[in-house]
């Protein structure tokens, strides 16, 4: 018998599991395929914790895996001899958030670890704010963030507020990892839990706290309070969590044309309105667009479910269409404008940093030397721009953190988080379309200025989907494949290093001349090409997919939307096929 078969009749049989298990599994007796896919591997704690469909089996979401995974977190926290700190949770819109919360909290209480319980949902920046405000040694947010309803996950937090990295995240796995029967995993009566003071629920307070630092980042409130009677802001939660928090900071800032799409304000586990929730995708706007059309907004806005990412529309001026903006136009319009601001004000520090992953746009390039800021590249992930401040922190400030942002539509303004947080960055794209306003330009007018200024940077990416057992082994022959013999040349465009950050070697493809790549392993594959061009490839950390990323310099919209195109199809024909 299948390995995926003895776990299936052991799931089926086994007292320890409940009869609503073992009814959903009975369900599926007949289907071979489904029966693999639940059980042909154990759901991965990775380096951000859990993701998976919700459902039975060891491949799923569900109250077994999540109380495993919580279980090899508290024998962790446990060692290091922080349990007293404890752990804070918060839960987004999705089914079994609230529940995989409880069970969580009710498994550290088990051990003895205090928890911090949201009473509704929370975005991941409130959470990250929360670790850091209570001191706790950890945190954990149940949210799958933009994937499909069927998906949750499970992403844990450590002191500072970020994602856990290097050496920690693996130290963490392996804790998970060791605790080999479900039934080794503890829990309590929340009765009890609370008796003994090892749940704790909390809310408002931090809610407050929170909102306050957010206003603090306003760089000109009086321009807000001039113009706030001419700005219309449409703005959709995609039925998550950022609805509270982001109405409450613009009407606290004097924003009084904020239009909430009705059809997507209340949470909803099932995303009724939207394919996809996620601000990447251009139909999830319909309803928003719709919106902003009857109310003539001047900008459109949309985080999704756990609002640590941002997706826009502006209107263009020109010819009153809305225009989309990439992940890394609004943190470029974000970051200008404040950096701009900052130092006319005299508040640039002249140590400060601006931060951006390896596959966000070189447009940071341009504005990081006009500004005198030191420009860090880090890895694909927030955690690495939270882990960077962290050792700002660390180094008496050897840098100042001043921005922070990745092309998948997540920046960070501040350090109250360490996380990417949608709501701040909704707060401070309303304040740069209030400053575009009193200027009498639009906010994707202001897009093309910088432009204009500092090069035509257009980036894109290509994804494939390649699900199950079969697409795994796909996904790692892709890129051994690549790995082992990587082009010299995309487009016309001459690989001038090929970097491998998984061997932790830069190649030099003219002199042949080998160096570390300075950032920790990761598997993603980098070609630095001619004229201000790149392209890379890495697997999805959270879904089944493989990612083509690339970016070009143009002389101007038309001609950047041209190289990009030229270099997408051959990125995809030489890496991809």
């Amino acid at each position: 018998m299948d390995d995926y078969r003895k776990k299936y009749e052991y799931w089926l049989t086994d007292p320890y599991f409940d009869e609503g298990t073992k009814k959903e599994l009975e369900a599926i007796k007949d289907n071979e395929a489904e029966i693999e896919d639940r059980f042909y591997k154990d759901l991965e704690f990775g380096t951000g914790g859990l993701r998976g469909v919700i459902g039975a089996g060891s491949n799923r979401m569900n109250a077994y895996t999540v109380r495993q995974a919580t279980q090899g977190l508290a024998n962790y926290i446990l060692k290091e001899g922080t349990q007293d700190k404890g752990v804070a949770i918060a839960y987004d819109s999705r089914r079994m958030s609230p529940e995989f919360a409880d069970i969580s909290a009710l498994c550290l209480a088990a051990n003895g670890i205090k928890a911090y319980v949201f009473e509704s949902l929370r975005p991941v920046p409130v959470l990250s704010f929360a670790v850091r405000e209570l001191k706790c040694t950890a945190g954990i947010e149940i949210t799958a963030s933009h994937n499909p309803p069927e998906y949750n996950g499970y992403k844990v937090y450590w002191d500072d507020g970020a994602q856990v990295t290097s050496p920690r995240d693996t130290d963490i796995i392996k804790e998970v990892g060791a605790v080999k029967a479900y039934s080794d995993a503890k829990t309590m009566d929340l009765s009890e839990a609370k008796d003994k003071g090892l749940y704790i629920a909390v809310g408002k307070e931090l809610d407050d706290k929170y909102t306050e630092i957010l206003k603090t980042y306003v760089l000109h409130p009086e321009i807000i309070k001039e113009v706030a009677k001419d700005v219309k802001i449409v703005y959709t939660p995609f039925h998550g969590t950022g609805n509270v928090p982001v109405r409450r900071v613009l009407k606290e800032l004097g924003f009084e044309h904020v239009y909430v799409v009705p059809e997507q304000e209340e949470p909803d586990p099932d995303f009724t309105t939207l394919e996809y929730p996620n601000p990447e995708d251009p139909k999830a706007f319909t309803l928003a667009l719709k919106l902003a059309r009857e109310k003539d907004a001047d900008i459109v806005l949309a985080t999704d479910p756990d609002a640590d990412r941002l997706g826009i529309y502006a209107k263009d001026a020109a010819t009153g269409e809305y225009m989309a903006f990439t992940g890394n136009m609004s943190g470029m319009l974000i970051a200008e404008y404040r950096i701009r601001e900052l130092q006319k004000m005299g508040k640039l520090p002249k140590n400060g940093a601006l931060i951006k992953t390896i596959v966000s746009s070189n447009l940071a390039d341009p504005i990081a030397e006009e500004y005198g800021l030191k420009l860090i590249e880090v890895l694909t992930g927030f955690k690495y721009i939270g882990e960077q401040i962290k050792w700002f922190e660390e180094n008496n400030n050897n840098y100042e953190y001043v921005f922070g942002y990745e092309e998948s539509y997540g920046c960070l303004v501040g350090t109250h988080a360490r996380d990417k947080d949608g709501v701040c960055a909704v707060m401070c794209l309303c304040e740069v379309a209030a400053w575009c306003k009193k200027n009498g330009i639009t906010v994707w007018d202001q897009m093309l200025n910088i432009y204009k200024k500092y090069g035509y940077f257009k980036e894109g990416i290509h994804t494939v989907t390649l699900k199950g057992a079969d697409g795994a082994a796909q996904i790692q022959a892709i890129m051994e494949k690549i790995r082992t013999n990587p082009p010299k040349e995309f487009a016309g465009l001459k690989v001038k290093e090929f970097r491998d950050y998984k061997l932790d070697k830069a190649v030099n493809m003219e002199s042949g001349e080998e160096k570390s790549t300075g950032l920790p392993s990761s598997n993603v594959l980098y070609f630095d090409l001619e004229n201000n061009s790149w392209c890379c490839v890495r697997p999805s950390g959270t879904e089944p997919k493989i990612k083509f990323y690339m970016g070009i310099k143009g002389t101007s919209l038309e001609d950047s939307e041209k190289k990009l195109e030229e270099l997408r199809e051959d990125v995809i024909k030489k890496l991809a096929e």
